[in-house]
């Protein structure tokens, strides 16, 4: 079975499983981490070189603040329960999104567990967080732009290749299928750029209730899919 280079994954339905389970949505959120360390160990078990994972968007600032900081407790919990194991299991680690606007002390531990993975071979984990496509694309532009006008360069010269080597993801390969869970279907402004040539995977299974046998139902799909890139 071909085995897609790059997955790109929308965690949805978190909150959802916690209503239907009658937790509160923290709980359901939680489950969606275990959800997303079984996927990334099946993932790094059949040969995926990259994971892509939507932590936390631009657009969920908008949520009540104790939603918010509850989001950023859990997260740097995370951190601390599974950044060993990642590195254990050659994973490393990796991040993409405006994260000079997340909180100082979840900066520092992003950080750490950046350096302390960054000598693994394996497959790359990117948690995408305060991230949003869109804006992506302005930064990424922002960039060219001051480096073009520092250049005196002629801006008729900036091509694809240029602007996506100032995206957030540059270094890491096409990605190859999206998967959203929840039975959504809609991109929700994650890796536009990226995707645009992606086969798309969409399940009405909720997010922590995915783990390996959705990846492995996603996996087969993808494998019967022929792409064709437009040609």
């Amino acid at each position: 079975m071909k085995v897609p280079g790059h997955i790109a994954v929308i965690m949805d339905g978190n909150r959802r499983w916690a209503e239907e389970n009658n937790v509160p949505h923290i709980s359901g959120h939680s489950a969606g981490v275990e959800s997303l360390d079984a996927v990334t160990e099946e993932c790094a078990r059949r040969g995926v070189k990259a994971l892509t994972a939507y932590g936390f968007s631009i657009e969920n600032w908008n949520r009540p603040k104790p939603a918010v900081d509850a989001l950023f407790s859990l997260l740097r919990n995370t951190l601390n329960k599974y950044i060993s194991k990642v590195k254990k299991n050659n994973i490393r680690f990796n991040t993409i999104g405006r994260l000079n606007e997340l909180p100082e002390d979840l900066k520092k531990m992003l950080e750490k567990a950046i350096n302390d993975t960054s000598g693994n071979t394996g497959m790359v984990l990117t948690a995408a967080l305060n991230y949003g496509g869109r804006q992506e694309l302005v930064d990424a532009a922002r960039k060219l732009a001051a480096e073009y006008r520092d250049n005196d360069d002629d801006i008729a010269l900036i091509s694809e290749k240029s602007l996506e080597d100032k995206l957030y993801t540059a270094g890491l390969p096409e990605v190859d299928l999206v998967i959203r869970t929840s039975g959504e279907l809609r991109v929700s402004n994650f890796l536009l750029w990226q995707s645009a040539y992606s086969e798309f995977y969409f399940t009405e299974t909720l997010w922590p209730d995915f783990r390996a046998e959705g990846l492995a139902k996603a996996l087969e799909e993808y494998g019967r899919r022929q792409r064709r890139f437009g040609g």
